[in-house]
């Protein structure tokens, strides 16, 4: 190699580091924690893992936009942090990996808190309720799990729908999709007997799908949906939890669930059903 190859890839390798080490903080012991408030500022954008096909909390549009609960939640932060958003689309088993990856900084998917995530990543305090719930047709409605025993489940990979009856239910034949679309065509199509996944998205999808009855509307125990964050990134979970606080104090979320939610639900499923005040 030639003396100016050697310079030439020797400030390449410099270059190189350096990028790798803006994109995060780094622990005592050299491992990535995530972006920093302070670096997502100077980025001038914050990147948020949501989904793509679960109306009304993350959504496209026909227009190409995106929309829903988690939606607003994201531009609302990345408003008050003076950055714009990078929107990372997800499927349920791919939250936790976007940010072990580094490829977002945020992930706000209907995220579920459960012990055994919190393992893996860090949660900033809760904005929403939940609990899961179990879909089926009005003429061959399911109203207990034990209904289900031996018979064929939809549910969606990585979610507590699929963990609570792996755990709970062994004799119901589960059948795990990669996305939400396609475990509600796998529903639709009659190739599974009923479908479970968390309750409040199910109310919406009930009313846009006549024939069909959330008849379990809660299994196990009430859970919480948080914004999550990359293991050990101090900096912006004390932030996220700051602005969650705040804008429950404003009502920011009262209007959100107004304006995303309602439109979406029954009438008997009420903003304190959902929302955390």
């Amino acid at each position: 190699m030639t003396t100016i190859k050697k310079i030439l890839a020797g400030a390449l390798a410099i270059v190189t580091a350096a990028s790798l080490a803006a994109c995060g903080s780094s622990s005592s012991d050299g491992t990535q924690q995530g972006s920093t408030v302070e670096q997502i500022k100077k980025a001038g954008t914050i990147r948020i893992a949501t989904f793509g096909d679960l109306p009304p909390y993350g959504y496209v549009k026909n227009d190409g936009t995106r929309a829903g609960y988690d939606v607003a939640l994201g531009k609302r932060i990345a408003k008050d942090l003076g950055v714009k958003v990078t929107w990372v689309q997800v499927n349920a088993d791919g939250r936790v990996d976007s940010l072990k990856s580094n490829k977002v900084d945020l992930v706000l998917a209907n995220f579920t808190v459960t012990d055994e995530r919190k393992e893996v990543v860090d949660f900033a305090s809760p904005y929403m309720k939940v609990s899961i719930g179990v879909v089926s047709p009005t003429s061959a409605t399911i109203t207990s799990a034990k209904q289900l025993d031996g018979k064929a489940l939809a549910v969606t990979k990585g979610t507590t729908a699929e963990t609570y009856f792996t755990q709970n239910y062994p004799n119901v034949e589960l059948k795990k999709y990669d996305s939400k679309t396609q475990q509600f065509q796998a529903f639709k199509d009659g190739r599974v007997a009923a479908l479970a996944d968390d309750n409040t998205y199910l109310y919406a999808w009930a009313k846009d799908n006549s024939g069909y009855t959330v008849g379990i509307k809660t299994l196990g125990d009430e859970s919480t949906i948080a914004p999550a964050v990359r293991k050990g990134n101090a900096s912006l979970l004390a932030w996220t939890n700051k602005e969650i606080k705040k804008l429950t104090t404003a009502g920011f979320f009262k209007e959100a669930y107004d304006t995303e939610l309602a439109p979406s639900f029954t009438s008997d499923i009420k903003a304190d059903d959902v929302i955390i005040e």
